[in-house]
């Protein structure tokens, strides 16, 4: 079994800071990409930035250049830096990650329970 715990979210105020983080435990074999994604009410989930195992990383335009995604394969770990936040970032937040569990030849798509992070003045 594989799990992905998110932690970071809350209320900020606008123009303000939050780091997100999802760390990865269980039979792990390799993780490939880790990602963020979010969910505001009446929305469908939406890709907010997703990084490789290599390094190289893509962002949705709507945060180009206010948030970093970054990871920690020593720690299975992936975090989001969010700077600037606006209104409109207000939403939950879920991590993902495509894991090759201890024994497969195959990876799967794992879900974290997701954080709430509001923007409000």
């Amino acid at each position: 079994q594989v799990q992905l715990v998110e932690s970071g979210g809350g209320l900020v105020q606008p123009g303000g800071s939050l780091r997100l983080s999802c760390a990865a435990s269980g039979s792990i074999f390799s993780i490939n990409a880790m990602a963020w994604y979010r969910q505001a009410p009446g929305k469908e989930r939406d890709l907010v930035a997703v990084i490789i195992s290599g390094g190289s990383t893509n962002y949705a335009d709507s945060v180009k250049g206010r948030f970093t995604i970054s990871r920690d394969n020593a720690k299975n770990t992936v975090y989001l830096q969010m700077n600037s936040l606006k209104p409109e970032d207000t939403a939950v937040y879920y991590c993902n990650a495509d894991v090759v569990p201890r024994g497969s030849y195959y990876s799967f798509s794992y879900w974290g329970q997701g954080t709430q992070v509001t923007v409000s003045s």
